[in-house]
Parts: C-alpha cells; sequence; structure tokens
C-alpha cells in the first residue's frame, strides 16, 4: 500500500517541484529529527520533501526513478524508489562490487577544494559500498573505512514491491532507505554541514534487466560516474 502511494506521490509532486530543481542544478536537504528506517520509507519525515526525479541513459527508458534526502544533527538520509521489472543481484555481502548489478549510488563531496570525495552504494538485497575516494586527475580508488562499528555505521533497509527479494524475480519497484553518519565521513571538512552549508553531490542508478545496462543520474556525466566536476549543489536548509 505505501509503495502505491509513492508511486501516485511521485505523478503528483515529482514534476512540479523535482524537474525544477534538476534543471537549476541544486538541491535543497530539509532538516529533521533522526528516525528508525523501513525500507519503505514509511517515516512521516519523508513527507516534508519532494522526490527528485533521476534521468534515463537510454531516451526510449519508460521506468522511473526518484530520490529524496534529509539531513539530521548526526548524518545525511536518503530514500530511492526503482521502478524495475527483473531483480538483477546476486551479491551476498557488503564491499563487493555491487556496480556490476542493480545499485543505488550517491556521491558527496563535502569540500572542492581537496579531489577527495564519500561513496555509498546499495544493492536491492541490502548489501553495501560505503568507500571514501582519492581522485586525482581522473585517477581514483576506493578505500574501505576503518573502525567501522559503533557511530560510524550506517544504517541501510531495502524492499521490493511486485515481487520476491531475489535475484531474478519478476518485480514492479525496488526502494532502498539509508543513513549515513557525519562519523563516518570525518575527517573531510564541512562535516558535519550547518544551515547553508553547501556540498556537491551526485545520485545515480544501475540496472541490468535483460542482459542490458541503463544508467539513471541526477546531474549527466560525460565520462564516468566519478566525474566529479558535473557534481549539482546539494544546500542544507
Amino acid at each position: 500500500m505505501m509503495q502505491r502511494f509513492f508511486l501516485v506521490l511521485w505523478m503528483v509532486v515529482a514534476f512540479k517541484i523535482g524537474l525544477s530543481q534538476q534543471s537549476a542544478g541544486t538541491i535543497t536537504a530539509k532538516y529533521t529529527d533522526d528516525f528508525n528506517l523501513s525500507g519503505e520509507g514509511k517515516n512521516s519525515a519523508w513527507e516534508k520533501t519532494a522526490w527528485i526525479p533521476m534521468t534515463a541513459s537510454e531516451a526510449n527508458e519508460a521506468r522511473k526513478t526518484g530520490v529524496k534526502v534529509l539531513y539530521s544533527k548526526t548524518g545525511i538520509y536518503f530514500l530511492f524508489n526503482n521502478e524495475d521489472e527483473v531483480l538483477t543481484a546476486s551479491k551476498t555481502a557488503d564491499f563487493e562490487r555491487l556496480w556490476l548489478e542493480d545499485v543505488a549510488e550517491v556521491f558527496l563531496w563535502t569540500d572542492t577544494t581537496s579531489t577527495v570525495y564519500f561513496e555509498y552504494e546499495i544493492s536491492p538485497l541490502n548489501y553495501e559500498l560505503p568507500i571514501l575516494i582519492p581522485n586525482f586527475d581522473g585517477n581514483f580508488l576506493g578505500w574501505r573505512p576503518w573502525e567501522y562499528e559503533g557511530e560510524r555505521k550506517t544504517r541501510h533497509m531495502t524492499s521490493v514491491d511486485g515481487g520476491a527479494k531475489k535475484t531474478g524475480s519478476k518485480i514492479k519497484a525496488w526502494y532502498a532507505e539509508f543513513f549515513i553518519p557525519y562519523a563516518l565521513m570525518s575527517p573531510l571538512k564541512n562535516v558535519p554541514p550547518k544551515k547553508g552549508t553547501v556540498w556537491k553531490v551526485n545520485m545515480y542508478r544501475v540496472d541490468h534487466d535483460h542482459n542490458k545496462k541503463v544508467n539513471w543520474f541526477w546531474k549527466k556525466p560525460e565520462t564516468n560516474f566519478h566525474q566529479f566536476t558535473k557534481f549539482g549543489k546539494l544546500v542544507f536548509e
């Protein structure tokens, strides 16, 4: 029932508000108190912000992808709504090469004086890949977090609509809801953010239905997802 609500909300709100944000290259993160995750975006906190539509790499792609963003005094929240047909996700451990299958991704560049940023990936089966990326002249490689426990741990949940949560299942959509604590991004600068802080950000989705790869993005890169010069702005309201 909640998933159906999200799809209706997409049609009513996203293209009125989200598309204007997309064309402007700036999105806002509204403040919220911390809350528990459901994997479906059930918490009423999500009602205070609109869906941001993402663009597919294929012009004739009918499946939609949208994302919401909120922030609190301890971290930043994301909610992805990914229309789909077949679940392509066989990885069964964190820190695997999740980008080779269905995945949602977020890139957070908190300080533009240094070409180091944070990347987060999550699969439909709820496995994650949080890494720090040093990117120098296009040469980049991810570094896994050290002492990844306690307040440094993310919180994340996923759900599936219209089918089973297993690889190969025919579905209608999958959802990813996750929380990235500021403690995990330390010692990056401009963390934690405050009202008026600006980060650079991009958000992506990758899908592999029927042996065909399709990408969705908020801000279109020219080369690859790690082209940080093409990231848009995230303003903390």
